[in-house]
């Protein structure tokens, strides 16, 4: 079921009116509620891989409670061991199969081997990368004793398909939302007015932003060899701002709908496009993704290959960029192939492990000029560049194939002297089926985004409109007449990240 189709726009109501009307005065009710509403919500796409999710939430849960009971370290780590070959296995048989077969067999025809091995015709499980990690996040915090264990399955089942955030995060962490379930939950009118201004919100942006510009993305995209020069160029702009706002758009209904039934849900974006590093752009872009592998991949590579490499004296670089490196280099790579099965997203995370790398170095060389004046325009030209070098890795993360990113990034310019010539311009986008009029709109409503994120400071929006109720509820209502009129037809598109 999609957040921007009809059928949740019926259930939704509905969920909410027996939540707080019918069974809001026992706790034990409202969570049966929940768990059947979010299977309900997640076998309406295909009931069958249900039993994904039951498999990875008892696996999990047990050993859970295995590491709670058991104080040999050797148990401990087979319990471990379980989990991590239980839902990893399970995520690489469903979205890595085909891939690693396909590589194994093209590796042995480069030796002058031909081997022949049959490929399966298997259906991607929406939701799987992230419930997975979910699931892994919580049973390796317990083994590290950061968290206790919940003694309740239902608890347990809720937290692992709590339905807002199932299908494509964001990815909550056991401390912050486990408890949520055990706590009773008062309706509460702010909270809830909350929670539909970001439904609203996230709506928006994905109905007027991310699907408008779908149709210029993909129609390039899909079929690069039919166009060269500006096209491609602005396609890749579009596509930065229509993975943004597909996503966050996602991730804002998730959290306003959490909202809705009590429960805060973290953070997902914050304003990445306005990053003067590509550092800083990846602490607001996909948050709870990023502190992921920074927690259970980064830092433990980093400690592991610190704790190796101890006592020795001769390394050719220094000993913390070393580490740095290699677990960047590690982290990035598991980060793009977690994106997808396909090298280019393995290059496009390789691409950002290396960028990071280069800011780290030049990190302590940073100037700051004692005029205002000149900090305020470095730091524009700073977010320039670091948007710039985002939309080029996006050219990875969106194409096909290798092949296609590289005719796109060959070819994207090559009609750089008819850029000053309008009249040359409206023909080529006429040719793609676009009016001149639907970009400026599409501009118009990107502009307005980024207009009132630069408002909002520290998710002050809410409050800043608040302090002028006319400006507030004119903001939500434009918002409404927005996804109203400039809404996309197709109302039932997916969302980017359910392929992920």
């Amino acid at each position: 079921m999609l957040f921007n189709s009809i059928e949740f726009a019926i259930f939704l109501p509905i969920v909410f009116t027996l939540y707080w009307f019918v069974v809001n005065k026992n706790l034990k009710l409202q969570n049966v509620l929940l768990l059947l509403a979010s299977y309900f919500f997640y076998g309406w796409w295909d009931w069958r891989f249900l039993f994904l999710i039951l498999i990875s939430s008892f696996t999990d849960y047990f050993v859970g409670l295995g590491l709670l009971k058991e104080s040999k370290q050797k148990t401990r780590r087979i319990l471990l061991l379980t989990s991590l070959f239980v839902n990893l296995g399970m995520l690489g048989f469903f979205k890595y199969y085909n891939f690693f077969v396909g590589s194994f067999s093209n590796a042995f025809t480069l030796l002058g081997q031909h081997l022949e091995i049959s490929r399966l015709n298997i259906i991607l499980p929406i939701g799987i990368s992230f419930y997975t990690f979910k699931t892994l996040g919580y049973t390796i915090d317990v083994y590290k004793g950061k968290i206790e264990p919940t003694k309740n399955l239902l608890t347990y089942l809720n937290f692992v398909s709590f339905f807002p955030e199932l299908l494509a995060g964001p990815i909550d962490r056991a401390n912050n939302l486990l408890p949520q379930f055990d706590k009773p939950r008062v309706f509460d009118y702010n909270n809830a007015s909350l929670g539909i201004k970001l439904i609203l919100s996230g709506l928006f942006k994905k109905m007027v932003i991310a699907d408008s510009a779908a149709v210029l993305v993909n129609r390039i995209y899909d079929n690069p060899s039919g166009y060269v020069g500006l096209p491609m160029v602005v396609a890749t702009v579009f596509f930065a701002f229509q993975i943004y706002c597909d996503f966050s758009g996602y991730s804002e209904i998730a959290i306003g709908t959490g909202k809705l039934l009590g429960f805060n849900l973290m953070n997902n974006f914050n304003k990445p496009y306005f990053s003067a590093s590509l550092t800083e752009f990846w602490k607001r872009w996909h948050i709870s993704l990023t502190t992921w592998f920074r927690d259970f991949v980064f830092l433990p590579t980093a400690f592991s290959i610190s704790w190796r490499t101890k006592g020795e004296r001769v390394i050719l670089l220094k000993k913390d960029l070393f580490i740095y490196i290699a677990a960047s280099a590690i982290t990035w790579m598991l980060t793009g192939l977690w994106h997808g099965a396909n090298y280019t997203f393995i290059i496009w995370g390789g691409l950002h492990g290396l960028i990071l790398v280069v800011e780290h170095l030049f990190r302590k060389n940073k100037f700051k000029s004692a005029y205002k004046a000149f900090n305020i325009l470095k730091t524009w030209f700073n977010i320039l560049l670091t948007f710039t070098i985002v939309c080029f890795t996006w050219i990875f993360f969106r194409a096909n194939s290798l092949p296609d990113a590289g005719f796109i990034i060959k070819n994207m310019f090559s009609d750089v002297k008819d850029y000053s010539n309008l009249s040359v311009l409206s023909t080529k986008f006429r040719g793609l089926g676009l009016m001149p009029k639907d970009l400026f709109i599409l501009i118009f409503f990107i502009l307005f985004m980024l207009g009132m994120e630069l408002l909002d400071k520290n998710g002050s929006l809410d409050k800043l409109l608040s302090k002028r109720p006319f400006f507030k509820w004119s903001y939500y209502y434009l918002l409404l007449v927005f996804i109203l009129f400039f809404g996309t037809a197709n109302a039932a598109a997916n969302f980017i990240y359910f392929q992920f």
